[in-house]
């Protein structure tokens, strides 16, 4: 079947975008003249976006039409991959990241709707594990190429994406021939979108000013009051809008709200373990690009490895239990990595850290999307799949910004120690999450 390879395919672009951009931040900052600070925002970049525009993604998707949808944005994002590889100065590369991370606003909510509409029963839940597989695996694997093609050019870092897009279109084309029907023709928010996305950048851009050395006190307070205005007008908006940007079915599917919930919480740990690994290997242990990314290989298979065993325990013990058991795992592997990731020796001092949050990290990628589509509402797949994501991506930003925070802020021995016992705290906070959802799945039992 053809379907499924290509939901694959364009999911691994996603998740591979993401992280591959990483082990190359310095070289690219390096190249292009740009601050710690402000490089962050070549990653921020490509995450705000995709989070600020999911949800318009989300109903464009359930407006015109999933097949139309993903092959739309596989084209766009392949053609701001390419902008991107030959960008001369950082603000073409910030605006070829912008680009990506809005073509791939559009892509996932398309992807989600596809696996849904498509797959039922025993055949979703399997088509579900094979997927996250893939996704999670994206985001480890990225970590590694983007090591490999950084020792050759860090342009390829996005050149990468030209045909693994291709590969998305054409199996769409033949695999969704009567597939991603419309589902209605009212307006887009485009009013909430806008309010919604300028909340989003202005917060992250003002934890970035915070970030920097002498914060400019005009741009700072600037900031502070676009967020807090554009933040209350999309509050408003989705109060009392008649066509609120979320839809207010999906609002009252309680197993969603918990995914997104834990989606964040799993982008905030184990999900920002890629920034802090980066940074730790070549900043600390001196690795050149090209060994920080082979340094991240035994992580790659762990996440791999979590993916298969998790599809395999949530038909038998449930996705909130899995959930749990793959955040605690997690929170073991960051802490080990808090308390001995600056030790010189690789094997003894990344290594076990990274084994544990890399198998935990799979087992959380998985368990969290079966938990979070489990119940999602006929004709809104889309538009919930972009709730999932746009949480998971909306903390990818905002955690990157506050981990580029601690970082500046911690005295120079106690740097990576206080930035891992952050992302410690946030997978904590998702076995929180798995409890409540356990207790959930408990009390439908009962009733």
């Amino acid at each position: 079947m053809i379907a499924l390879p290509a939901l694959c395919a364009a999911q691994f672009m996603i998740a591979l975008d993401y992280s591959i951009i990483y082990v190359a931040l310095p070289t690219i900052a390096t190249e292009l003249s740009m601050t710690e600070a402000s490089a962050q925002w070549i990653a921020s970049a490509y995450a705000i976006f995709f989070a600020g525009f999911l949800l318009v993604g989300g109903r464009l998707a359930d407006r015109f039409g999933t097949r139309r949808a993903f092959v739309l944005a596989s084209v766009l994002f392949g053609v701001f991959s390419l902008l991107g590889g030959f960008a001369q100065n950082d603000a073409l590369l910030l605006i070829a990241r912008g680009g990506q991370g809005i073509s791939a606003a559009l892509l996932q909510p398309a992807v989600l709707g596809l696996l849904s509409a498509t797959f039922d029963g025993i055949a979703r839940a399997r088509a579900v594990a094979v997927w996250g597989a893939v996704g999670a695996s994206g985001l480890a694997v990225g970590v590694v190429l983007g090591g490999v093609l950084t020792a050759v050019d860090w342009r390829w870092t996005l050149l990468i994406n030209v045909p693994i897009a291709a590969v998305a279109i054409v199996g769409a084309i033949l695999g969704f021939a009567k597939t991603g029907k419309v589902q209605g023709r009212a307006p887009i928010p485009l009013l909430g979108a806008a309010a919604g996305t300028v909340a989003l950048l202005s917060s992250v851009f003002l934890l970035t000013i915070v970030a920097e050395a002498r914060p400019d006190p005009a741009l700072l307070t600037t900031a502070l009051v676009v967020a807090l205005v554009s933040g209350t007008a999309f509050l408003i908006h989705e109060r009392t809008g008649a066509r609120p940007l979320i839809d207010r079915a999906i609002r009252k599917v309680r197993t969603i709200r918990l995914g997104s919930v834990a989606t964040a919480f799993y982008m905030a740990s184990v999900g920002a373990e890629f920034y802090l690994v980066t940074l730790l290997l070549q900043q600390v242990h001196g690795y050149a690009p090209l060994m920080a990314g082979l340094g991240f290989l035994p992580l790659a298979a762990l996440v791999t490895i979590g993916n298969m065993v998790a599809g395999r325990l949530i038909p038998r013990f449930t996705s909130p239990r899995v959930l749990f058991a793959g955040f605690a795992i997690s929170a073991a592997g960051l802490a080990l990595l808090a308390l001995t990731g600056t030790v010189s020796s690789y094997a003894a001092g990344v290594l076990p850290g990274l084994l544990l949050s890399g198998f935990g990290h799979g087992v959380v990628y998985t368990s969290m999307f079966s938990l979070g589509t489990s119940r999602i509402p006929s004709g809104l797949e889309g538009g919930a799949g972009a709730v999932l994501t746009t949480s998971q991506y909306l903390s990818s930003a905002v955690s990157v910004a506050i981990l580029t925070i601690v970082l500046a802020a911690a005295p120079a021995e106690l740097r990576f120690l206080s930035a891992f016992a952050v992302t410690t705290a946030f997978a904590l906070a998702g076995m929180g999450v798995a409890i409540v959802a356990r207790r959930d799945v408990k009390t439908e039992v009962t009733h």
